[in-house]
This record gives C-alpha cells, structure tokens and sequence, in this order.
C-alpha cells in the first residue's frame, strides 16, 4: 500500500473553499460509487460544514459531469451534541435542513448519533450504541465500515469533533466515545475517536478564518496531539487540510 498523502489546498474565501469542496466531495462520493457500488460519509456542523452541505445540495439539483446516487449513500456524523433531537445545536438537524431532506436519502443510510430525549440518558450509553452501529455496517472481522470521506472543522483551539485539548478523548481508544464538561457549549457530547477517526479512507480538514490560523499551522508543523487533536488526524489515504487564505495565513511560505 502506497504512503498515506497530506496535502494543503488553500482556496481564496469561505465562499470560494465551500464551492470547491462541495465539487470534490461529489467527484470522490461518485467514484467511491463506481468502485463499490455504494459510498460513505461522515458529516461535520459548523459554518463551513454546512455551507459545503448546502452547496452539494444546490449541485444535486443541476447537472454536472458528476453525479451521485443519494440513494446508495451512509450518512455518519463525527460527533454530535448530546441534546434533544428538535435542538437547533444539534448537527444531525442542520445537515437535514441543508442536504439530506433536499437530496433524498432513505432514512436506512442515514446513521444519526442519538439525542438527549431518546432512549439513552447518558451520553456513555448513546457513544456504545453508535460504536454498535458502527460495527454492525462493517465488513466481516472488522469494527468499523470503509467511510470514503469524513468532513470534520477544526477549533480555533486546535479540537477535532468533540475532542479538545488535554481532554480524556485524546487519550480514548475507543470508536466512539461520550465527552462531558466540554469547554465550549453545550457541555455533553458524543464524539467518534481518533480510531475511527483515523480508519477513515480519507479525512477532509475544513477550516475558515483567520481565528484558526495558529492552530492550523500548529498542526501541519506537528504539534502534539494532546495539545492541539487536530495534529492527530492521519486517515488511510489521504488527510487534506481545505483552507481559505485567513486560515492559510500562519503557514510557511512555498519555497521558490
């Protein structure tokens, strides 16, 4: 098997690297479809998580060189806040609202943590059930289902999904793990690990702004995972970090 690739793709503004994202992602969920028959995606909230959602949605609706079959696709997620299911913070709301209502995806492929009000109390029994479903969608002898691509933002403090620095989740082994008294609201959270995480064919950094520039700079120089999580982050194929220019800005210039 050939070395996993890390590359860095720097787009113009947050409208420009939705736009191109959302190109990418439709480009690589269709030859993921050729491939095998179906593809698989793991969703992140956020801004720029769902400016690209809603961007994919707007190119269903006209015709491209590319075309997926929504039919044929598992929706994940990377993490989820551990709120009531009608919670406008909850993820799994906004990716409804901005892709999966408008493209058609039957509710079998679309594998939504669990929310507060449903038939978990704790986020401890939420994260062991999606570790389950995880499991239950994997090839036989595995743990965890080929994901084509997992979309996942970035802090400006450097966390990844639900894990934050120094955090019991940076040192949890586990697929899927439950993070309480997280430092930014809502507190109570359920998060994929990096060994899910890290499973992944491909991992898509998306991040914006000028506030995440230290941090993205930070993490492509090798910072500790401990202390910035999103230096954790190396999928099977390929790990590329999407930025626009204000995220951009901290990193060395190219030689030459």
């Amino acid at each position: 098997m050939s070395e996993p690739v890390v590359d860095v793709v720097v787009e113009v503004d947050a409208e420009h690297l939705a736009r191109s994202v959302a190109e990418a992602l439709v480009a690589r969920l269709a030859a993921a479809q050729t491939l095998h028959g179906t593809a698989s995606v793991g969703l992140t909230g956020g801004g720029i998580g769902t400016a690209v959602l809603q961007q994919v949605a707007d190119l269903a609706a006209t015709p491209t060189r590319e075309t997926v079959d929504w039919t044929a696709v598992d929706i994940w997620w990377g993490d989820e806040r551990f709120v009531p299911a009608g919670d406008d913070e909850r993820n799994e709301k906004g990716a409804r609202r901005a892709l999966l209502d408008r493209v058609g995806v039957p509710p079998e492929r679309v594998h939504a943590m669990p929310p507060s009000d449903g038939r978990f109390a704790e986020p401890e029994d939420a994260a062991a059930w999606y570790a389950a479903e995880l499991a239950a969608a994997a090839p036989e002898g595995a743990d965890l289902p080929r994901m084509d691509v997992l979309l996942l933002g970035m802090g400006a403090e450097g966390h990844v999904a639900s894990i934050f620095p120094d955090s019991p989740a940076v040192r949890d082994d586990r697929p899927v793990v439950a993070v309480r008294d997280c430092p930014k609201p809502p507190p109570t959270r359920v998060s994929l690990g990096f060994s899910a995480i890290n499973a992944a064919e491909e991992v898509w950094l998306l991040v914006s702004g000028e506030g995440k520039a230290a941090a993205v700079a930070e993490a492509l120089a090798g910072a500790a995972p401990a202390d910035l999580p999103a230096a954790g982050v190396h999928a099977v194929r390929a790990t590329r970090w999407l930025l626009d220019r204000a995220a951009a800005s901290k990193l060395p210039a190219p030689p030459g």
